[in-house]
């Protein structure tokens, strides 16, 4: 009777493999396991404090409306050993972006306990591996690193009938900026569950395209699952639906050309002697009260006012008069990549412009490929392959997609942004931290900063809202002073937004006018 049992088990298995054919499934066939766990156990230092940890490494289903699996995400959850209160102990959830990337650029880079191989300016190193996070956060709070659908392990399911959902089904169930926030929402609530985690101060933390998602996330978890947050953590955001059109989205790009040329030694001898913090300010200041006025005339700026701002515009960027004329006073950030180092026939890359590339030729209107990014999957794609099944110890077969099918994804009604500040609004516990690389031509340190601006217009939540920028790119915890720098930046961001046991969650009254 119970080879019986566990053969039926198996059986049970194999219909909820992904890969899982409904009428004939081989025995080798690749199979994901929809709900299971594996525990190890560790020990690192941080800031010279040894301590221990344990990693479970699993998968946790998504459900519908009926009870039926039908994905099922890959997750490492990091605690720390021997906490005698688990309930003030704060819990931080950590997405990427994309969409379509799975968690681990900041899993093995930025807050996890391990870290890249690579040297201090982040320039990947051989043997590709990892190596102890001297600033990783757990010393102050738990990780979970979440693979959404089709990203890491993260895979779709089979329905109850065994067969796969259709493209147009699965881009209602996941793929979009509202059905991405919904499901994740419900799978955030039955970890939390799980883990017996309600009573922690709890944090989201997202990178690029990650910030739309747990912009979002933030409302939908409090109105939704009645899940109140401490903070959230915006790393290199998107726009979270806040548009930075027209003149603006032109405009903007100006301060973060300039840290890029400051970095190459590209600009006038009088702006290079000065450090990178002594011109930003400037420049940024002639952004918001020059040129974006002066884009805003289009082709009825007068002839000496475009000639002036053509003129100051190729003093910040490192470009020649005559290229920002032909552009209109509007450079695009890929001719700026391609433009900026022609004369040394190098280009500079997208994501981090401190990465230089070669191209086949040096006319074109932008680079061949992004530099910055064929370096980093020099490193992160052997070391989390490694990490994953040599250390943790998370044995499969499957493909660990480092970017998964996730297209077309469906942006319309993107209102992250605005639900984020209704979620502040509601919550005078939460609180919200913008990080940015000054040399991310991606999404650039200046737009964060609009967007951070832009976020509450009438400036009542403007205390509980902060910017921390860092010299080094998208990734900007790449760079071994920065990884110091912005892990501590959230260790004090998570001390500062834990209440004391008798501030409760109010507004005090306000005065009268």
């Amino acid at each position: 009777m119970k080879a019986h049992h566990l053969v039926k088990i198996f059986a049970l298995l194999l219909i909820f493999s992904p890969f899982a054919n409904a009428e004939n499934t081989a025995d080798n066939s690749r199979k994901l396991p929809i709900d299971e766990s594996s525990t190890t156990k560790h020990s690192t230092k941080v800031n010279g404090k040894k301590f221990d940890y344990t990693a479970t490494t699993g998968t946790q289903p998504v459900w519908d409306s009926e009870g039926n699996p039908t994905a099922s995400l890959f997750y490492t959850y990091y605690q720390r050993s021997n906490v005698k209160n688990k309930g003030a102990r704060p819990l931080l959830i950590s997405f990427n972006g994309g969409p379509g990337s799975a968690s681990v650029w900041m899993h093995v880079a930025y807050t996890g306990p391990r870290v890249l191989n690579v040297d201090d300016e982040g320039y990947p190193l051989q043997p590709y591996g990892v190596k102890t996070n001297d600033y990783s956060i757990l010393d102050v709070a738990d990780i979970v690193f979440v693979n959404p659908v089709n990203t890491g392990y993260s895979r779709v399911l089979p329905d109850k009938e065994g067969k796969m959902p259709s493209k147009e089904q699965q881009k209602s169930m996941f793929f979009g900026v509202n059905a991405d926030i919904k499901y994740l929402a419900d799978w955030v609530n039955t970890f939390v569950t799980r883990n017996e985690r309600w009573r922690s101060p709890k944090y989201l933390i997202g990178e690029s395209y990650g910030t739309t998602r747990v912009s979002g996330l933030a409302l939908e978890l409090q109105s939704r699952q009645w899940m109140y947050l401490n903070g959230v953590i915006l790393v290199s955001p998107t726009d979270i639906g806040i548009k930075r059109d027209g003149p603006v989205k032109a405009a903007n790009r100006l301060p973060y050309f300039a840290a890029a040329a400051w970095y190459h030694q590209a600009l006038k001898s009088d702006l290079q002697q000065k450090d990178l913090l002594d011109i930003l300010p400037e420049v940024e200041k002639f952004t918001i009260e020059q040129y974006i006025p002066a884009l805003a005339k289009g082709g009825f700026i007068s002839k000496a006012e475009k000639q002036a701002i053509a003129e100051k515009v190729s003093y910040y960027s490192g470009l020649s008069v005559t290229e920002v004329l032909r552009s209109n006073l509007d450079i695009s950030a890929s001719y700026f990549w391609k433009e900026l180092l022609r004369d040394r026939e190098q280009t500079i890359g997208r994501l981090d412009s401190r990465y230089l590339g070669i191209d086949e030729k040096t006319t074109g209107s932008r680079p061949d490929y992004n530099a910055e990014l064929t370096s980093w999957l020099h490193s992160f794609t052997p070391a989390i392959n490694y990490y994953l099944r040599e250390e943790l110890n998370y044995k499969t077969d499957i493909k660990y997609n480092m970017f998964g099918d996730v297209h077309p994804w469906d942006r319309t009604n993107n209102n992250t942004g605005k639900n984020l500040r209704l979620a502040m609004a509601q919550n005078p516990y939460l609180n919200v931290m913008f990080q940015a690389g000054y040399y991310d031509g991606a999404t650039n340190y200046f737009d964060a900063k609009y967007t951070m601006w832009q976020l509450d217009q009438s400036g009542k939540m403007q205390d509980r809202l902060s910017f921390k920028g860092y010299r080094s790119g998208h990734m900007m915890y790449l760079r071994y002073e920065d990884l110091k720098a912005a892990n501590d930046d959230i260790r004090q961001f998570i001390k500062a937004s834990l209440p004391d046991n008798k501030q409760a969650a109010k507004y005090k009254a306000a005065s009268p006018r």
